[in-house]
């Protein structure tokens, strides 16, 4: 999903370090020469970093705006032919 903020070990920053991680992969360094010049000492750290998968795209291809259709058609109280009991409006 998306990197998380701090280590789950140890409570270092990591969140600001994920992308220019993935710069330097793209620009051909090792993952080791990355974390060493990233400042990513501790193993927690790497860890965090080198075992993170970006879900982030795929989990926005699904299109929500479909669901928020079907709640205003909930909402109204009709579904297709049948009529629902209105949601309770607050």
């Amino acid at each position: 999903m998306i990197i998380p903020v701090r280590c789950f070990t140890c409570g270092k920053v990591i969140g600001n370090k994920y992308e220019s991680y993935m710069q330097m992969l793209i620009d051909k360094k090792r993952p080791q020469e990355a974390m060493d010049h990233l400042g990513l000492k501790r193993y927690c750290c790497r860890r965090m970093v080198l075992t993170h998968v970006n879900l982030i795209d795929k989990l926005l291809a699904y299109h929500t705006f479909v669901r928020k259709e079907e709640t205003k058609i909930n909402q109204i109280g009709v579904i297709g032919d049948k009529t629902a009991k209105p949601a309770a409006v607050e």
